[in-house]
């Protein structure tokens, strides 16, 4: 070989591996490995329910009533579904409710709808008809095929009903109340099996793997495609997976899980118990309080999905919408008739920008009567910055801070108080300044300057980064590093629906690939949809085992 053809060929060789080397720079350290956790055992929540409905069987049946809630836990309340139980009364609820929507299920024109067979008067029972009907319906609503045995059960409890009641349908009403408080479809209980190539270790079930990426995804159980998907074996493909996840994250339904993330990160269920002193606030009605809540999902949804953007920038933006109900509070005229949405940019001189400058943070985190500086900066921390304020000593003394005919005009004059006092001030230090930055919003969040005819101060930091007013605090929280992990903390809990324990390499790697991406919220799905970290699974623990077993599997 000559020298000149050597220098070449080793020229070749260099650019090929520096090549690689930047394409393996370019995709970033690859997803570390994790043994996983047991098979899970949890209550759908009642969002879920209702949205399974739904999807089964149209928008148009109405749920009624309301279920026993989980107790939040880790700041979330798909967290706290794995330990949520069914009480009596929520069981009475339950049924009720079972019994209720198989009316509406098995009236016409939905039940000739839904049927593979057609209705006539005292038609005989139809055991093909009432088969295919349990077995088409039963598979959605528990989320996999039912078993020949169990269709065959409830067939014959069918036609028990059928024959005593005296009509076909009515045999159907009893079977499909019965599939509606079965555990099996009120509680989400994944399997596990062996896998094939790898002795010894274990996979989790295709259906459960289907099940866990819709509830992620679209909080709501699988739907047709998926379940095929599944029958087929190829969610266990990485390249089977991954279309699936590209076809859900391509779906409007993308926005029910998206909304569903958010609502339960910034605890938006806490709605249902908001109240204000309509003496004070006389606008602040309940038109008002379901805006609010629908203001910010609707502008979180359209940041994160329509406009792919950067996820820090919602601390920031001045794009929302509005309503007349909204625009009543908020000072700004809005033309569209009663409820309907329009599109809404604050001007750039507003002090409003970002979401937590919206009603629904600011009225949510304070009083029925006034704001609450200490309740906003708790939330600011606990909330969005995953940084744990704990309540108040049971002793405290609040009378200075509450008294009316206290010297002190402005929140910040009255918390000195408490900033001064040794049980009081460490907390204090750190929820007051940025609570207080959003001062210049009362109890109702509508803007003002003065509170007991004194001018309020509104100027402070965010852990070392000054502002002046509401406007230069988005940026700051924008800038805290603190924003990013909390949110991929919170998306992994609220997906896995396991309380995180100390920082583990998974969650770091998703960090680093969230910063990446470009902070995209749908990316960070995408993600934790496709990650092998997402479906491990151990062995299944004496606890789950118990559990599965009262849930009927």
């Amino acid at each position: 070989m000559t020298q000149p053809v050597a220098k070449l060929r080793f020229a070749f060789f260099v650019t090929v591996l520096m090549a690689a080397a930047m394409t393996l720079s370019a995709c970033g350290p690859g997803e570390p490995k994790t043994s996983g956790a047991p098979p899970d055992v949890r209550r759908l929540t009642e969002e879920q329910y209702r949205n399974i409905i739904a999807d089964v069987f149209g928008s148009a049946v109405v749920v009624s009533g309301r279920f026993d809630m989980p107790v939040r836990t880790e700041g979330l309340l798909a967290v706290g579904a794995r330990e949520a139980t069914v009480t009596a009364g929520g069981m009475r609820q339950f049924d009720e409710t079972a019994r209720a929507l198989a009316t509406q299920v098995l009236s016409e024109p939905l039940l000739n709808f839904l049927l593979p067979c057609a209705l006539s008067n005292q038609m005989p029972f139809d055991e093909v008809c009432a088969s295919s009907f349990i077995g088409q319906v039963g598979r959605l609503l528990f989320r996999r095929p039912l078993t020949d045995e169990e269709i065959g059960v409830r067939v014959a409890i069918a036609r028990q009903a059928s024959e005593s009641l005296g009509r076909f349908e009515d045999g159907l009403h009893i079977a499909l109340s019965n599939m509606l408080v079965d555990p099996q479809f009120l509680f989400v209980t994944e399997r596990i099996e062996p896998d094939a190539k790898v002795p010894g270790q274990l996979l989790l079930e295709s259906y459960s793997i289907a099940s866990r990426l819709s509830f992620l995804l679209w909080n709501s159980g699988p739907d047709d495609a998926l379940l095929a998907a599944a029958q087929a074996g190829v969610l266990h493909d990485k390249n089977g997976l991954e279309a699936q996840v590209e076809r859900m994250l391509a779906s409007p339904r993308l926005e029910t899980g998206v909304r569903a993330f958010f609502g339960d990160m910034l605890k938006f269920s806490d709605f249902k118990f908001l109240e204000k002193d309509t003496e004070i606030y006389p606008v602040f009605g309940a038109a008002a309080v379901k805006d609010a809540r629908e203001q910010t999902l609707r502008t979180i949804a359209y940041h994160v999905i329509d406009e792919d953007a950067d996820y820090r920038d919602l601390f920031t933006t001045r794009k929302t919408f509005m309503t007349r109900a909204l625009g009543q509070i908020y000072r700004v005229q809005v033309t569209a008739p009663n409820g309907v949405w329009v599109p809404f940019e604050f001007p750039a001189d507003e002090f409003r920008g970002g979401i937590q400058s919206h009603l629904g943070f600011l009225a949510l985190h304070s009083h029925p009567g006034r704001s609450s500086p200490t309740l906003r900066g708790k939330a600011i921390r606990n909330t969005l910055l995953c940084q744990e304020v704990p309540d108040p000593p049971p002793d405290v003394d609040f009378t200075g801070f509450n008294n009316p005919d206290s010297p002190s005009k402005t929140a910040r004059q009255r918390l000195d108080a408490h900033s001064t006092s040794p049980a009081c001030a460490g907390c204090h230090r750190i929820t007051d300044p940025i609570g207080l930055a959003l001062e210049n919003f009362d109890g109702a969040g509508q803007f003002r300057t003065a509170e007991n005819g004194e001018v309020i101060d509104v100027s402070g930091d965010l852990d070392g980064i000054a502002f002046n007013d509401a406007s230069g605090f988005g940026p700051a929280l924008r800038a805290n590093p603190a924003i990013n992990s909390c949110l991929v903390d919170r998306l992994y809990a609220y997906a896995s629906g396991h309380k995180l324990g100390p920082k583990d390499a998974f969650v770091g790697y998703l960090e680093e690939r969230f910063a990446a991406d470009g902070y995209r919220v749908k990316s960070l799905f995408k993600r934790i949809a496709t990650s092998e970290a997402f479906y491990a699974v151990s062995a299944v623990s004496p606890a789950t085992s118990a559990a599965a077993a009262a849930a009927g599997q």
